[in-house]
């Protein structure tokens, strides 16, 4: 149903996964974040371009927001979607762009993390990394999906890197024959690829809002004597703010990614299809727009 809900209203309700438009709306919320205790990941939603130009333009902003991060003196890295720094119109151009970007980290001893997309952009995002690593960049990371069954194999792959990764669930809808459908199942590879990329000596970023896993990844990090400096949690700016808050208390590491931008429709979209109490809102909110006299309107 969402994406035939009108923009204005997927907009006004998922406004709290989103800093705002603009950089100086990123930088009010991640300087909250960070007198909340919490450090923060910038995200410059960019999904839907389609254009070099306009993929170029994704990356001057990566660079302003470095310059914004240094002046403000935020606890904020980047993350970087591949898509939006043109992997679809082209492997060099977004290896290009991604290499400015990560130069100007670099210059600025800040950090770049490469997000994980859908499955058809797994392979290239893997790449990427490998190459940008055997280049001789260190300040960056990658993403991995505990939900794609192929997860703890690409683990097992890049070990010898020992790469510093962001590991998540994943959001996107796949084909049952490359991910996990059973919630359970999903919960169980989270588990074993976090074992091993513990055991691969990786700094690990834990991103998830599951209470369980999320006290899994406590025990097991004191079971092996890792210290609250040797990783991190991570949640997404508006979803359980409540959780994140009792990490920090208990003297935990947290991120919030910190997403903000124009192209903010499809990043939207899929918050809101993971909340199905979100959307019933929206379905309602729709319904009273259609339907005179709802509200108390005429």
């Amino acid at each position: 149903m969402l994406p035939a809900v009108p923009k204005p209203v997927v907009r006004r309700i998922s406004g709290r996964y989103i800093a705002g438009e603009d950089l100086d709306d990123a930088v009010r919320v991640v300087r909250r974040l960070n007198a909340e205790g919490k450090m923060a990941t910038i995200d410059i939603l960019g999904e839907e371009i389609a254009s070099p130009d306009e993929a170029r333009a994704i990356a001057a902003g990566y660079i302003a927001s470095f310059e914004a991060i240094e002046r403000e003196g935020l606890a904020s890295n980047v993350n970087v979607k591949p898509t939006a720094l043109g992997l679809k119109l082209g492997y060099e151009l977004c290896r290009e762009n991604l290499e400015a970007v990560i130069a100007h980290a670099a210059q600025r001893s800040n950090f770049v993390r490469i997000d994980m997309e859908d499955s058809s952009t797994t392979d290239d995002t893997l790449r990427l990394y490998r190459e940008l690593r055997a280049a001789g960049h260190e300040k960056v990371g990658v993403v991995l999906q505990a939900r794609l069954k192929r997860t703890v194999e690409d683990v097992r792959a890049l070990a010898e890197l020992r790469p510093n990764v962001r590991l998540c669930k994943g959001i996107y809808l796949e084909r049952p024959e490359i991910a996990f459908r059973d919630f359970e199942a999903v919960r169980a590879n989270f588990d074993q690829a976090l074992a091993e990329l513990w055991e691969a000596g990786s700094y690990v970023g834990v991103a998830t809002h599951d209470e369980l896993l999320i006290e899994h990844a406590q025990v097991s990090a004191e079971k092996r004597g890792l210290g609250r400096e040797d990783y991190e949690f991570q949640m997404l700016l508006g979803v359980r703010p409540a959780l994140g808050d009792s990490l920090v208390r208990e003297g935990y590491r947290l991120r919030i990614y910190t997403p903000f931008g124009r192209h903010w429709y499809a990043y939207s979209l899929r918050r809101l299809q993971e909340n199905p109490r979100i959307a019933g809102y929206i379905a309602a909110d729709t319904f009273n727009r259609l339907v005179p006299g709802r509200n108390g309107s005429s």
